[in-house]
């Protein structure tokens, strides 16, 4: 068997390429998340709202800012374990502020659960004492991460 340098050259390149290419820098930043987090959450507060039978209010009504970062990662990107806190306008006008615990997968999508008791639990009682689902306990959503 002999030897060809030029071959092994190429070779080692090829591999670095490969290897290379999972490298670079995650698609999946804070702001991809907490532009995603910020639309699902206001639209899912304004459904809720209308299920509990309180004044119809718009998405854009509750004025949702959301501040994402990861606890073990000082890169703030890419999957995994992510904290977010979102502040936001009660239907009576209120500055309100709530912790999320996500969970980002490589494809863009989340489940976010809320970290307190703020928001009660998986289910509320309306003014005329029907239980309905807390839509802001938990939920899943997705954005791009091209």
């Amino acid at each position: 068997m002999s030897h060809h340098p030029i071959r092994s050259y190429a070779l080692s390149v090829a591999i670095m390429a490969v290897a290379a290419s999972g490298c670079g820098p995650s698609a999946i930043t804070s702001t991809r998340i907490e532009r995603a987090l910020e639309t699902t959450f206001a639209n899912l507060v304004e459904l809720q709202v209308s299920r509990m039978g309180l004044r119809a209010m718009t998405a854009p009504d509750f004025a949702v800012t959301a501040i994402c970062h990861r606890p073990a990662d000082r890169k703030n990107a890419g999957a995994g374990e992510w904290s977010c806190t979102l502040i936001w306008q009660s239907p009576d006008r209120r500055t309100l502020r709530d912790t999320y615990d996500l969970f980002v997968a490589t494809d863009g999508c989340f489940n976010a659960t809320v970290a307190g008791e703020n928001l009660g639990g998986p289910t509320l009682k309306t003014q005329d004492g029907r239980q309905v689902k807390n839509y802001l306990y938990a939920f899943d959503s997705c954005f791009d991460p091209t």
